[in-house]
């Protein structure tokens, strides 16, 4: 009965996650990467290249009121139902593509920085 608990939570956990990705925007440039609800993109401040090799993508969101640890924990529960991997402190890797999230908090407003690149 105690083994049956922590899939219980798992299981919980994984429908909230596709719950709540329903209704989730995604940052622009990558369709598959989404927006947590609360951030907001800054529009104009990062940069998608395609090429050949891979896609680079660059792009930053704010939000206030929302602490590094949501974002950590949305984005390891989120991530990996898209099919990322994550390898700790917040990198990713799909396929033959590598993520990067870089959080800063400065006078209660949280950017995020989202860094996408072959890998």
């Amino acid at each position: 009965m105690s083994t049956l608990k922590p899939a219980v939570a798992a299981l919980l956990a994984a429908l909230w996650v596709s719950l709540a990705l329903a209704d989730t925007a995604f940052v622009a440039g990558v369709d598959d990467l989404p927006l947590m609800p609360g951030l907001t993109e800054v529009p104009g401040a990062g940069t998608v290249f395609d090429k050949p090799g891979g896609r680079i993508v660059e792009a930053y969101a704010t939000g206030r009121g929302i602490d590094v640890e949501q974002v950590t924990r949305f984005y390891v529960a989120s991530l990996p139902q898209l099919g990322w991997q994550h390898r700790g402190n917040l990198l990713f890797e799909r396929a033959k593509e590598r993520l990067q999230l870089t959080l800063n908090e400065d006078a209660g407003t949280l950017t995020v920085r989202f860094d996408l690149a072959p890998r």
